[in-house]
């Protein structure tokens, strides 16, 4: 059974999957239960502060980056992920924007405003990486807007 937790700036879930269910806590509780991923969300914050909207996708990325070795949180770019398909490992991968902490998926967008495609590009980084936690980060709005994703599955 597949689950799915999604967490938002604005408390807004969407369902990303017929088997999956969804799940809220509020965001002073996550800083509790999961600190890694509030610092990741507290430095993007900081990102957005300072540059604010309208630049493009990869000026976040590079100022991220920036922020997060100025943090101390250990991350990498541009993380290929294989996919295998029936046993058989294919020629495509999925390339995340970055992994932090060795375990967290995350995804840098700088639009308007997020559809389900984003959102499903996330999950399936998950899928693929066999990693459960992810961040959906988006730039491009007045405000921060991130989305925190929680991948368990169990056969």
């Amino acid at each position: 059974m597949a689950q799915i937790v999604c967490l938002t700036a604005n408390f807004h879930v969407e369902d990303f999957s017929t088997t999956a269910s969804i799940l809220v806590a509020n965001t002073s509780a996550m800083d509790q239960r999961d600190p890694e991923t509030y610092a990741i969300i507290g430095a993007a914050m900081e990102v957005h502060t300072v540059l604010g909207h309208g630049f493009l996708e990869s000026v976040y990325h590079d100022a991220l980056c920036h922020e997060l070795e100025l943090r101390e949180i250990p991350f990498q770019r541009e993380v290929p992920f294989p996919i295998i398909y029936k046993g058989v490992r294919m020629e495509s991968m999925y390339r995340a924007d970055l992994v932090c902490f060795g375990s967290i998926v995350v995804e840098i967008k700088a639009l308007q405003r997020i559809s389900g495609g984003e959102e499903s590009q996330l999950l399936n980084y998950l899928k693929a990486s066999g990693m459960q936690r992810g961040v959906l980060l988006n730039f491009g709005s007045p405000k921060l807007l991130y989305e925190r994703m929680v991948w368990n599955y169990e056969e």
